[in-house]
């Protein structure tokens, strides 16, 4: 199935964190905590300003960004569990 999020909003696949510790120490999945950093998979059309002119978005499909640990909306695509999230919410892009 393909998916095209709307207007302002950007599909993102989470990118797990690392299982070990910097000292080495195995973390189990119970206390893990949700990742901050995702891959853009597919971004809406933009946003329309008070002229009803289309502003596109800063984000591109591939760019690795960080976001609010409680931001957007999970939902699971073709078996792959992903988050749909409205441009505000992306706090910016990694390298």
């Amino acid at each position: 199935m393909s998916f095209r999020p709307l207007h302002d909003r950007v599909l993102v696949r989470r990118i797990e964190q690392e299982e070990k510790s910097a000292g080495g120490v195995i973390i189990p999945d119970t206390v893990k905590e949700k990742p901050i950093e995702g891959k853009v998979v597919s971004v809406g059309s933009g946003s329309r300003d008070e002229s009803g002119k289309l502003v596109p978005l800063d984000v591109k499909v591939g760019d690795r960004i960080l976001f609010g640990k409680w931001s957007g909306t999970e939902v699971k695509i073709d078996g792959e569990d992903l988050l749909i999230m409205k441009e505000s919410d992306v706090m910016g892009v990694v390298g």
